[in-house]
């Protein structure tokens, strides 16, 4: 069986330190996700490191530069498990230079205030991946 296609994304934050608003993106095709939410990002080229990666694919699909924070370590080796085919690895990220625009792989994107970022109706395999987030910031901000 071959080895899962690393995709990488981007929890994009108003603030690192302080998370009040996270950044969906909707996407626009193909036509059995379009209009369901996820992490912008995208695969990772041969010999390419994830960060760099994750920084050209938000180059691409945003326009935007961005500074990046801790990542979020999934269950499945470290990893989110998309599907059998995908196998995903996200930071949180801020937006350093440039506004964020839906200019390929969406046709919309919403900053969600904390508390709501699950009114959207995320990819299926980015529900568990937007939980675990939510809790880690409100951790994060009850120690704080």
């Amino acid at each position: 069986m071959d080895l899962p296609v690393l995709v990488v994304a981007a929890a994009i934050v108003d603030d690192l330190d302080a998370p009040a608003e996270l950044l969906a993106a909707r996407r626009r095709s193909p036509a059995s996700l379009a209009g369901r939410w996820e992490f912008p990002g995208g695969k990772v080229e041969p010999g390419e490191a994830p960060e760099d990666a994750l920084h050209r694919e938000l180059r691409e699909e945003l326009g935007v530069r961005v500074g990046l924070g801790d990542e979020l370590p999934g269950p499945d080796d470290g990893c989110w498990r998309l599907s059998e085919r995908y196998t995903m690895r996200l930071w949180l990220a801020e937006v350093v230079a440039g506004t964020p625009e839906p200019l390929v792989e969406h046709d919309a994107l919403r900053w969600l205030p904390r508390g709501q970022w699950l009114t959207v109706p995320w990819l299926d395999a980015d529900v568990r991946i937007v939980d675990a987030l939510g809790r880690r910031v409100e951790g994060d901000v009850r120690s704080a």
